[in-house]
């Protein structure tokens, strides 16, 4: 049996839910339900479950905080049930850890099979490492940047440039590459967007900033402090 925690604070979403995977094979779910976010924090601490569904407007505690929470001590999978559908609020939702979304309405049988998919993919789900140049280090699994062993806050398009940097470390990665992966479909977006957005990221970075080299009309890099 599958234990997942479901934190929602609309009654009739959550009855709706149970409902249904219990219609579908109530020997295979067991949902936890929470209706605040710290509610679900502390049931989150207190047991261990292989899914988490988290709404992302919740009382006493969002979603986004939650989830960011949850990924200081956790890898388990994390999808957002929500209505907001911004690209910022996805990406977001990403760095900080959650592995898949769900917009309301909800489609039903959709959202069945996205969850036992996702619990399927993490059974045999193997995290990523570590991202590391020079003293700055990402951190993959919870969306954490770190510099010089403090924490540095970005946002969620900063943290994805950062993430792709880091990937490629050592190698010059275009401009377009860069638009292209964070903006994806505005590929129009004008670069000096996307030069703002590193010039921020080299003031997180403080002494560190080095490590994001400029590589004239090719692109950026992130190098290993030599």
């Amino acid at each position: 049996m599958y234990n997942i925690l479901l934190v929602e604070d609309d009654k009739n979403i959550r009855e709706m839910l149970v409902e249904y995977f219990s219609k579908r094979d109530k020997e295979k779910f067991n949902i936890t339900l929470a209706e605040n976010g710290l509610k679900g924090l502390d049931k989150a601490y207190e047991n261990s479950y292989d899914l988490l569904l988290l709404d992302v407007m919740l009382p006493e505690m969002d979603g986004f905080t939650l989830c960011k929470e949850i990924r200081r001590y956790s890898d388990v999978p994390i999808m957002f049930i929500t209505a907001r559908t911004s690209e910022a609020d996805m990406l977001n939702g990403y760095a900080l850890g959650c592995d898949d979304y769900i917009v309301k309405p909800i489609a039903l049988p959709v959202f069945y099979e996205k969850v036992k998919a996702l619990i399927k993919r993490s059974k045999g789900l193997v995290r990523h490492n570590l991202l590391t140049v020079g003293n700055v280090s990402l951190n993959p699994n919870n969306g954490v940047v770190v510099s010089d062993g403090e924490e540095v806050t970005l946002t969620a398009k900063e943290y994805a440039i950062l993430k792709i940097l880091l990937e490629n470390k050592n190698s010059v990665v275009s401009r377009e590459k860069i638009i292209t992966a964070v903006w994806h479909y505005d590929t129009m977006i004008d670069e000096r967007v996307l030069d703002t957005h590193i010039k921020n990221i080299r003031k997180a970075l403080g002494e560190n900033a080095s490590v994001l080299k400029t590589v004239i009309r090719r692109g950026y890099k992130a190098e290993d402090k030599k």
